[in-house]
């Protein structure tokens, strides 16, 4: 129970017992029943005093000043509670807001999640599972609080992500990536405009709702751009024609249920294995890993189409992209040989 859960329980507690000393005390005057000592308890506590109900004598009245400075006693504690409250709200936001900016000042290769709905805490679970940093641009207070209920060191930055002073405070400058979900195809528009303009290096994923969206979306500077409506239905064409296909993808891309992942993992220049054919990595041979595709990427003029199933006389070249299977431990033994 939290402390202003136990001071509410405490006030309660304070006039219910000033309720029941009142009633029992002014039952022992007999002219008093029931439903009078009860209504001269409430009107005694509350201080509104009206009339005595019946007059009473010196034991009556020592009650009735008792109950009186109890009462306002009573509503003196409740006020100073309930200012208290208000207060320690509004400062334990303030340093919450402030300690989250302090984090995102030295954050860096992270993500930007704009948009806190169902769509970007699904985001933010995945990248929570992948251990990866990200920041949350969210305006309304009460998606932010749900996030941080849900992930205590979520860093969320209560702002509209349209504006660019948003997409600065959460650090666009040394982000990675971007995802744009917000609920309206407009907004997530504005948002790849602004990231894109900030951020020239950054990968923009955006959802877009109505389909027409979508070519103004990778205009506007969006990488990628998903489709609820088009990537729906075709899973679900898949899982009727494919159900056994697209239960593995899932297990294999998700990690449930099975110690296996499928993972996509980036060459750097100067890494051990840059020019080196599959075969002389021996990557299977030294990870456990199995090769499922590989593609030449991110060099002037070098965009190839995926190869599946590379051959063994297949070269590994700088920037290249390979899509591995295999368990988290080897896919952490693969990464530090690249890096290397």
């Amino acid at each position: 129970m939290s402390r202003f859960k136990r001071r509410f329980a405490w006030m309660i507690g304070g006039a219910f017992a000033l309720l029941l000393i009142g009633t029992v005390g002014f039952l022992q005057t007999p002219e008093y029943n029931l439903s009078d000592s009860i209504y001269m308890t409430v009107i005694t506590v509350t201080g509104v005093g009206y009339e005595e109900v019946h007059e009473l004598q010196t034991g009556g009245r020592i009650l009735a000043g008792f109950l009186l400075m109890g009462g306002i006693t009573l509503m003196g504690v409740w006020f100073a509670f309930l200012t208290s409250a208000l207060v320690e709200m509004d400062l334990a936001h303030v340093f919450l807001t402030r300690r989250t900016m302090k984090k995102i000042e030295n954050i860096k290769n992270h993500y930007i999640v704009c948009g806190a709905g169902l769509t970007g805490q699904q985001v933010v679970r995945e990248l929570e599972d992948a251990g990866k940093q990200y920041v949350v641009i969210e305006k309304e207070a009460d998606r932010g609080q749900a996030l941080r209920e849900e992930f205590p060191e979520a860093l969320v930055v209560e702002a509209d992500a349209t504006g660019d002073e948003a997409l600065v405070e959460a650090r666009i400058g040394t982000a990675v990536g971007l995802v744009a979900c917000l609920s309206a195809d407009t907004d997530n528009l504005f948002v790849c405009l602004s990231a894109r303009d900030l951020q020239p290096g950054l990968t923009i994923v955006a959802r877009a709702y109505n389909e027409q969206t979508l070519q103004k979306l990778y205009v506007a500077g969006a990488d990628h751009v998903v489709s609820p409506n088009l990537t729906g239905g075709m899973r679900m064409a898949a899982m009727l024609l494919q159900p056994q296909v697209v239960s593995f993808l899932d297990v294999a891309t998700r990690g449930e249920g099975l110690d296996l992942r499928l993972e996509e993992v980036h060459v750097p220049g100067g890494s051990p294995l840059e020019g080196q054919s599959l075969a002389e990595a021996r990557i299977p041979q030294k990870t456990g890993l199995i090769v499922i595709a590989a593609r030449h990427v991110d060099a002037p003029g070098r965009d190839d189409p995926w190869v599946y199933n590379p051959g063994p006389e297949h070269r590994i070249l700088a920037g290249d992209v390979l899509i591995v299977m295999g368990r988290a431990d080897q896919l952490d033994l693969l990464t530090r040989t690249v890096q290397a």
